[in-house]
Order: structure tokens, then C-alpha cells, then sequence
């Protein structure tokens, strides 16, 4: 029996908790780890598991995605049979919360039925992991049930297996089941549809909230969790963006804290992430920070537990000091002065 998946990523999903990192972008297109989108773990998971055609449902702000995206390159998924396809949303009024929108898969109903492959993998993208799925395919044959589910602690990851026959049958049968999303099939008491559960022991966390999000970034600071996410036989794709390499100056510190190609540092930095192009100038402190791409730091500014997104300006002198469980965030773009600190 061939053994092909078909990988269908669900970017639909809005999470309220993350207003302000997505006033801009979907949560997929999230800037993570100083290089990486979300995306990149679900998609590079599903390409490193041999899975040759991906299909991307996105809904809100998705041009960032798109552009991060492209044709599929980076992930050897621009090729002439299969590859990478994009599905903007349709525009429909049902409120949809759960995992893979039956109502937007239907508007794309070709794409399932020509897809040649006999299995499909539906996951959201805002999970930071890294997962083989083939054992889980050889897990999900041997069970005989219909779908099987990948849990975390109990806790589902929101990441679904089943036929891809039986999927086009859940969206075809949408209107006369109720079902609105795969999940729909699993937590109905009265659905004809078996489930097992794979229960993965792994690291796996999933961004749904501020506070998550500045979780899940500070545990790539743990050497061990680090290890596990980015090994080398199972690479996390991304975007290539060619630039120099970062630059310290004699009056730098740097402790614990991934630093991304072409910064600038020439004041502390202590167990912070900073992405791509970030000046950090003379005599700030950072601590406890994500700092994302082509940010500035003013010099003698202070930041603690603060989240900074893209292209953000602190003025010199700035001191602005938040918590761990409630993190400061300054959207994209803004510029913060002695005068406007809060």
C-alpha cells in the first residue's frame, strides 16, 4: 500500500490573545527565533517527512505570508507536479473555531480530488515542534481507526490524520453532519467516525497568546530544547536572506541570547532574541527581550521583558520594564521616546 500524504496547512486560525503581533501579518507569518516564521516548523515538518504537495489555507493578513512563502523554493516544494499551493480564504459568515474549515476546503474541493495521494496530514501552523510523521502514518494504518489524533499532555495539538477519501467525504457530507471543522468529527458523541490518539512525548508548544509566544521563544535558550528543534537530519527550513554577519563592538556584552546575521551590538545583551539587522546601541541594556528585525535600540536605553516587532525605533534613554507573564509589546513601526514610554 503506498504510503504518500497529502499536507494541508490550516493558517485560517485568528487568536485574539496576539493582537498585537498581528495587527499585520496572520499568526503563521509570525516572525519566531530571529529568522523563522511559525510556519516554518509545520512546513518543514511535513517536507522533512517526505511529503511532496502542500496545500496552505490562509484567511486574514496573508500577504507577509505569501511573501515569505514564494513559490515554494526554499523548501523544494517549486516543482511541476505537486509542490506548494496557496488557498486564500473564502468569505463566508459561519464562526469556525477548531482545526481544518471543512466550508473553505469545500471552495477548493479539486484540489482533493486530483491530489493522488491516499493519506492526508491537517495541522494548524502555529505549532513550534519538530515531528517525523511517517511512524505516525505507520501507527495510524496499524490502528484501523479513521482519524487519529496527536495530543500533548492530553491536550490536543490540533494536527489530524486520516484518508484523504475520507476527508473529502467529511467535506462533501458538511452540511448534512453539522461539521465544521475535523475536530467536529472527533468530539461528537454521536459520530460514526473512530479516532486514535498518538500521544507525542516531544517538545512541542503551541503560540496561541502573548504570553506563549514569549514562552515559546525564551525555551530556544535551552540548549537542549535548541538541540531538539534544529536537528541537523531534520532541518527547519525558512526564507534565505543573504547578509552579513552580525558585529560587536569592544563596548558589547553578550550572555545567553541568540543574535541574528547582520546586527549591530554595542551594548548588553542577556538572554534575548534579537532577528535579523537589530542595533542594539551604546550603552543599552537588554534583557529578557524579543527583539525583531531591523529594530533600533537607542543608546542607554533600558528594556526588560519587553517584545519590540519589526522596524519598532527606542529613542536613547528609554526604560521600559514589564513582567514575564505580561510582557510589553510595541507594534511595528513605532517609534518610543523618553516622552511616550509607558
Amino acid at each position: 500500500m503506498k504510503k504518500d500524504m497529502l499536507g494541508v496547512i490550516d493558517a485560517t486560525t485568528f487568536h485574539k490573545d496576539l493582537d498585537g503581533l498581528t495587527v499585520h501579518r496572520s499568526v503563521a507569518a509570525m516572525p519566531f527565533g530571529g529568522r523563522y516564521r511559525l510556519i516554518d516548523f509545520i512546513l518543514s515538518n511535513m517536507v522533512n517527512s517526505d511529503i511532496q504537495s502542500v496545500a496552505i489555507f490562509s484567511k486574514y493578513h496573508y500577504r507577509s505570508l505569501m511573501d515569505h512563502l514564494g513559490s515554494g523554493r526554499n523548501w523544494d516544494l517549486n516543482r511541476k507536479r505537486d509542490g506548494l499551493f496557496f488557498f486564500p480564504s473564502t468569505l463566508h459568515d459561519k464562526p469556525v473555531t477548531g482545526i481544518g474549515p471543512l466550508e473553505d476546503f469545500a471552495a477548493n474541493i479539486d484540489f482533493f480530488t486530483r491530489s493522488r495521494q491516499p493519506y492526508a496530514i491537517v495541522a494548524n501552523a502555529y505549532t513550534v515542534f519538530n515531528m517525523d510523521f511517517c511512524p505516525i502514518l505507520d501507527e495510524h494504518i496499524e490502528s484501523g481507526k479513521d482519524i487519529t489524533e496527536i495530543m500533548k499532555n492530553g491536550s490536543s495539538l490540533g494536527i489530524y490524520l486520516l484518508k484523504r477519501e475520507l476527508l473529502i467525504e467529511l467535506i462533501e457530507k458538511r452540511e448534512v453532519t453539522g461539521y465544521q471543522t475535523i475536530r467536529d468529527a472527533l468530539t461528537d458523541l454521536n459520530s460514526q467516525y473512530s479516532v486514535h490518539y498518538h500521544q507525542y512525548e516531544n517538545f512541542a508548544i503551541q503560540v496561541d497568546s502573548i504570553r506563549s509566544y514569549f514562552e515559546a521563544s525564551k525555551s530556544l535558550l535551552n540548549p537542549a530544547i535548541w538541540n531538539e528543534l534544529f536537528a541537523k537530519e531534520r532541518p527547519i527550513l525558512t526564507k534565505v536572506k543573504d547578509e552579513p554577519p552580525a558585529r560587536y563592538t569592544s563596548t558589547s556584552s553578550v550572555t545567553n541570547s541568540i543574535i541574528a546575521n547582520g546586527c549591530h551590538i554595542e551594548g548588553v545583551v542577556e538572554n534575548s532574541i534579537i532577528a535579523r539587522g537589530v542595533t542594539i546601541g551604546k550603552g543599552a541594556v537588554v534583557k529578557n527581550c524579543i527583539i525583531m528585525q531591523k529594530s533600533k535600540v537607542g543608546e542607554n536605553s533600558v528594556l526588560d521583558h519587553v517584545i519590540l516587532d519589526k522596524d519598532v525605533l527606542i529613542e536613547d534613554g528609554v526604560e521600559l520594564i514589564a513582567s514575564e507573564k505580561s510582557p510589553n509589546v510595541i507594534r511595528k513601526g513605532r517609534v518610543q521616546g523618553v516622552w511616550n514610554h509607558s
